[in-house]
């Protein structure tokens, strides 16, 4: 097992894209990732490196950081559930191998013990029953608990496609009831206080011919498709939305929360929408009062404190302010200009 403080804590071994998946689900749970990422060794900037790589320290100090902000003794496994076949970069091979599930499951499980080396994945198998177990690699001290339920969660994902009748043990105990494990784990049992971290599974039926093959490539292609057109199309039907409500109510009332209110969303939802999207709700509300304000400008004679107090500014200074950062302009020189050119 690999100690603190060794060379290897500081080797690379963790794809970035992991990092910005945790990132997403940090927010899903209403934690901004500026407050898990600072006095971390990460910086906000390395998320978006494509081709960048965490080492072992720069994990734990995240992991650590998540671990005291997340007040949900679920939310490792939720994680993990949410690393699927898609997350993974899986779909497109199981789909295409499903016709030998053994096998599909042995490669599915070697990825992620290639791609998440995070902790050791012992894989057994008799006849159609597998059971996979995890073992220490690294000393994760307190971390050890969170990065297990993690693992487990990410290792149902992936399996619970293709196997039933599923069963959990977890080496640590919990300090909630079963029925509010069973929520997530879909009645499977559970046991806390064993002796190994393990999930046992048996296969389905892999006496598939090739048309039921081919059904089904064509209904996981459908489905996953589907899920990807719906949520763009949502994030653009929110965009639309949000802009109308800052047309509607470009003043004190155009704020995101209560556009948010307005659309029967929360505010994080609303903001989480337009970054898919490419934009941010003050970049909208900015657009939208620079051209309310331009109009008022040259269209009118409102004074330019009755001007501000439209477009929810406190006074006609800030709304100055704000109108030469958008054009470059002040309203007086925009406004003696629409003058000189009647």
């Amino acid at each position: 097992m690999y100690q603190p403080g060794k060379i290897a804590y500081k080797v690379p071994i963790l794809p970035m894209r992991y990092a910005r998946h945790f990132s997403r689900f940090m927010e899903s749970q209403g934690i901004n990732p500026a407050a898990f990422l600072e006095g971390s060794l990460i910086t906000k900037d390395r998320l978006l490196d494509s081709d960048g790589f965490l080492s072992m320290a720069e994990i734990l100090s995240v992991l650590n950081k998540a671990q005291k902000l997340l007040d949900d003794e679920l939310a490792p496994f939720k994680f993990g559930q949410s690393l699927d076949i898609i997350k993974h970069g899986l779909l497109g091979h199981s789909l295409l191998c499903q016709h030998d599930i053994k096998q599909l499951l042995h490669t599915n499980i070697a990825y992620l013990r290639v791609c998440l080396p995070l902790m050791g994945i012992q894989f057994h198998q008799n006849g159609s029953q597998f059971s996979i177990q995890l073992e220490d690699s690294w000393d994760l001290g307190d971390l050890r608990t969170f990065i297990v339920k993690m693992y487990l969660g990410s290792i149902y994902a992936l399996t619970s496609l293709i196997c039933r009748n599923f069963s959990f043990t977890f080496d640590f105990p919990t300090t909630l009831s079963n029925e509010e494990w069973q929520k997530i784990l879909r009645n499977a049992p559970v046991q806390f206080g064993a002796e190994k971290n393990l999930v046992s599974m048996r296969i389905s039926d892999p006496n598939q011919s090739k048309a039921q093959d081919d059904d089904n490539i064509a209904d996981h292609l459908a489905i996953a498709t589907s899920k990807q057109t719906l949520e763009l199309e949502s994030t653009i039907n929110v965009l639309v939305k949000v802009r109308q409500q800052i047309t509607n109510n470009p003043g004190r009332d155009g704020t995101l929360e209560r556009v948010a209110q307005q659309l029967g969303m929360c505010a994080r939802s609303v903001r989480r929408h337009l970054k898919m999207a490419g934009f941010s709700f003050q970049d909208i509300r900015n657009e939208v009062r620079e051209t309310f304000a331009t109009r008022y400008l040259i269209d009118t004679s409102l004074p330019l404190e009755k001007i501000a107090e439209r477009l929810g500014y406190s006074d006609q200074a800030s709304f100055t302010k704000a109108y030469r950062g958008w054009t470059g302009k002040t309203p007086g020189i925009v406004r003696r200009s629409s003058i000189t050119n009647v």
